[in-house]
Formats: C-alpha cells, structure tokens, sequence
C-alpha cells in the first residue's frame, strides 16, 4: 500500500474516531450523567454462590414443575407406576383418537407392551428399521412418547437427549406427545442439568440436548398465537414414583 493511501485511511479512522466521540458525548450529555469510559469490574462470574446451593424438596419440585408446565399450556400428572402410566397412554389415545405412535427405543418404553393394549392403533419404535423412513413416520404419527433425561422444576422445562435410539423426530413431529418422567430425574435448577454436559468430554456429549417447555407456540408481530406449528400442540406429561 502507497504511502498516500495510509495517509489517506489514517484520515478517515481520525475522522471516524472523532465522530464517535461526539456522538458517545450527546449521549451522555441527554442522560445527564459523565460518560464511563472505564471497563467496569464484574467480580463474579455465572450464577452466584447461594443460587448453586438452591434446591426445593421433592414434593415443591413436583409442585412448581406442574404449576409451570400447564401455564404454559401442557398437562401433568403424578402416577405411581409404569402400569398406571400405561392405563393414562391408553386414555390418552382414546380421548384424542390417536391412530399411529411412535417412540423412542427404550427399554421402559417397550415394557408398555402398548400394542397387547391398542390392537387399532400402529405401533412403532424408532430406528428399528432399517428399510423405514423414520422421519416420515414421525411425521405421520398421531402421538410420539418418548422418557426424559431430566426436567427443571424452576423453569418447567423437559431435557430430552438424541442418540440412535431416541431421535428428536419422535418428540418434535407427532401432533401430540406423551413424555414419561421418572421423578428422580426432576431437579429444581436447570443448572444442575447442564452442568454434566460442560463437565463432560466432547467423546460423551449426546447428538442433541432439547427442551420441552410445553406445546409449541408460535406468533407473529400482530399478536396472533398458533399452536403446534413448530412441535406437537398437545403435551402431557407423566411423572412416575
């Protein structure tokens, strides 16, 4: 570069320089205070020591996480086994007319033994089939169950982690989901769920980390609220234990 163009852009960065110091002095003029020009100090980092040591027993986190759940439109309820949570899929499924499930290949999942008990309704459990499209089918699914990793009482949110055997498709492209939580798996921060993927070596992450927080609720600038454009628009879940 010529000397003549150095010269001429060491112009311009003065120019830009004095500009933005004008315009950063206004501003401090109209707000009647002096400018701060000094990076302030922030001692603490993340979340402060007593939000660490925070935790509600089990009964308030079942209460808070209910309480939070349905106001953001799902439903909850407490069960006491996963015989009586398959008795509430099967009412679930008659109510809502449901002719095709999909869920996860999980072990507590085909204990069900859902197809003894909904002969009328397909059946399937992800990627259990090499020839089967599994994202078609779970789009064309009427429900997807799926059992979460973790929920966080504060937030009201469901963890639910990808692999082989869990993929996302099953709790994001069905209508309607059913998610199965054991109760030992409800903490009360959402803190204590991610703190094992940021301890955890990159060999050991999951394929994706999702949060449930309800049904899908989508809306536009005008305040028009849709549900389940972007996820099942009916969401229940059933906390066991």
């Amino acid at each position: 570069m010529s000397e003549r163009s150095q010269a001429w852009l060491a112009q311009l960065d003065s120019q830009s320089a004095k500009e933005q110091e004008r315009f950063m002095n206004a501003i401090a003029s109209k707000l009647g205070r002096a400018r701060v020009i000094e990076k302030p100090v922030h001692p603490n980092r993340g979340a402060p020591d007593f939000w660490h040591k925070f935790e509600w027993p089990l009964d308030e986190r079942i209460e808070q996480f209910t309480m939070n759940f349905q106001a953001a439109g799902g439903y909850v309820v407490r069960l006491a086994s996963m015989e009586k949570a398959k008795l509430a899929i099967i009412d679930i499924v008659q109510s809502l007319g449901v002719n095709r499930i999909i869920h996860q290949d999980q072990t507590e999942l085909h204990a069900l033994h859902l197809s003894d008990v909904l002969s009328e309704a397909q059946i399937s459990a992800w990627n259990t089939d090499s020839r089967e499209s599994w994202k078609a089918a779970a789009a064309a699914a009427d429900l997807g169950i799926v059992l979460a990793d973790a929920a966080a009482a504060y937030t009201g949110s469901l963890t639910v982690l990808s692999s082989k055997e869990k993929g996302r498709s099953v709790s994001l492209l069905p209508t309607s989901l059913i998610v199965i939580l054991p109760v030992e798996r409800l903490k009360t921060r959402l803190g204590e769920i991610l703190i094992q993927f940021d301890q955890s070596a990159r060999k050991d992450l999951p394929a994706g980390i999702h949060f449930i927080s309800g049904p899908s609720r989508s809306a536009d600038i005008e305040n028009d609220l849709t549900i389940g454009v972007h996820g099942p628009g009916i969401v229940h879940v059933l906390i066991i234990g």
